[in-house]
């Protein structure tokens, strides 16, 4: 069989139609599928092919328009090709078995190979061939841009909405990449990658958490009047376990300062230890009075930027609610924070029975962060502001009740206030506390 000579060149070229169709194929993949967190990073660390990356994506119509038309005229020359080799070679009959043959390859070598290594690798793939498909992009941009056009006016006639990624969208990609982290990492102890997803989801809860819902209740405050004699204020002070406490005149609502135990011993060696020279006043700071309506990462950045670690929280009477410390917010980051003055969480009993005894204060962040159970808490903060919710009345000792998997039973009463309840949660729950 006499084969023509440009038969060869034709087959040379099907071959790099091939190839270009596994560039086109792969390099979608790699951009579309690399790191958007690191890629800016090495921007920032001055790589030019991450910032290039990241201007392709930034108009990412245009991008994938350049890719697909790309692949679509080399799918198309393959094609053509394919049946021009056939025809010459072998005869029109074989065209059809021919052509199924080479789209097997081009699935296999073009398509699945390319876009599985690009997925694996998409990172380095991104880097490494931006530059070149940052020339088709340019090149095709006329084209792509006219089918953008037209594109958008079928979008438009459609009334499909062509917005971008919404800022929740992003955050919920965000919780779970974090929810993924350390998943597949054999090496990782289980614990400390539970510590890690936990820690990140809490630093993106920060903007959504008022911190009336982490506050330090001003029944649970330890105050000082500061109408007591001087010998005694000096006493309670040194003898609290804080270093920071509010001070009062006339009324517990009417705080005048917060005395600090820095402050307080250095005007002592002022006062060459006579307590009965102390004047309490300047050992005090102004007080910081704060909205209960605050939310953590407002409250962090106000900590940051006054450099004080202590705040008073009011309601909208302006009557004392609590108080709130930066501890307490680093601790909704990164767990308890503890010192030789704290205590594990108090008011909670476990009983042999897999039930707990906890008083009606302890809050449910509390127990949520401590047995990692998942009772809400937008409209409440402790037990017994739970129970209060759901059962739309004050309940009797003896009553139970059932809300979320979870068991409450009322044990104690002080008036109208529940003091203890005893919380039984899920079996399965139970057996992980």
């Amino acid at each position: 069989m006499n084969i023509p000579q440009e038969i060869y060149w034709e087959i040379g070229g099907l071959v790099l139609m091939l190839i270009a169709a596994a560039f086109f194929a792969g390099s979608e993949t790699a951009l579309t599928g690399a790191s958007r967190a690191r890629m800016h990073t090495l921007e920032h660390e001055g790589s030019l092919r991450a910032k290039l990356v990241n201007r392709l994506r930034e108009k990412k119509e245009r991008l994938i328009g350049a890719l697909l038309l790309g692949n679509t005229l080399v799918s198309v020359s393959v094609g053509a090709l394919t049946s021009k080799i056939t025809i010459a070679s072998i005869g029109e009959a074989f065209v059809l078995y021919t052509t199924f043959s080479v789209a097997v390859i081009m699935l296999i070598f073009s398509e699945v190979m390319p876009k599985t290594y690009a997925l694996i690798h998409a990172d380095r793939m991104a880097l490494f061939w931006a530059p070149v498909v940052s020339f088709f992009v340019t090149i095709f941009a006329p084209i792509t841009h006219a089918v953008e056009k037209v594109v958008n006016g079928f979008f438009h006639v459609l009334g499909v909405d062509r917005a971008g990624i919404s800022a929740e969208a992003q955050e919920e990609e965000l919780r779970g990449a974090i929810d993924l982290l350390g998943g597949h990492d054999e090496d990782e102890d289980d614990e400390e990658g539970q510590e890690k997803r936990a820690m990140l989801r809490s630093i993106l809860d920060l903007a959504d958490v008022q911190v009336e819902k982490i506050m330090i209740h001003r029944k649970n405050v330890k105050t000082v009047n500061a109408d007591q004699p001087i010998a005694k204020i000096v006493d309670e002070v040194l003898h609290s376990s804080f270093s920071r406490l509010p001070v009062w005149q006339g009324a517990p609502d009417n705080i005048i300062g917060v005395v600090h135990v820095r402050l307080l011993l250095e005007e002592l060696r002022h006062c060459n230890g006579d307590v009965a020279k102390v004047n309490i006043k300047n050992a005090m700071m102004d007080p910081w009075f704060i909205p209960e309506s605050t939310t953590l990462f407002h409250q962090l950045q106000a900590f940051r930027r006054r450099r004080e670690h202590f705040a008073l929280m009011v309601d909208e009477y302006g009557a004392l609610i609590g108080v709130v410390t930066m501890e307490d917010i680093l601790e909704e980051i990164v767990g308890q924070i503890d010192d030789e003055h704290d205590l594990d969480v108090m008011g909670i009993r476990p009983q042999l029975d897999g039930s707990f005894l906890i008083d009606g204060k302890v809050t449910i962040r509390d127990l949520n962060r401590e047995f990692d159970w998942g009772l809400p808490d937008e409209d409440y903060s402790t037990v017994a502001g739970l129970l209060l919710f759901e059962a739309q009345r004050i309940p009797s000792v003896g009553q139970t009740f059932s809300f979320y998997g979870f068991r409450f039973e009322v044990l104690k009463k002080q008036r109208n206030q529940i003091t203890v309840v005893r919380l039984t949660p899920p079996v399965e729950e139970a057996f992980a506390a």
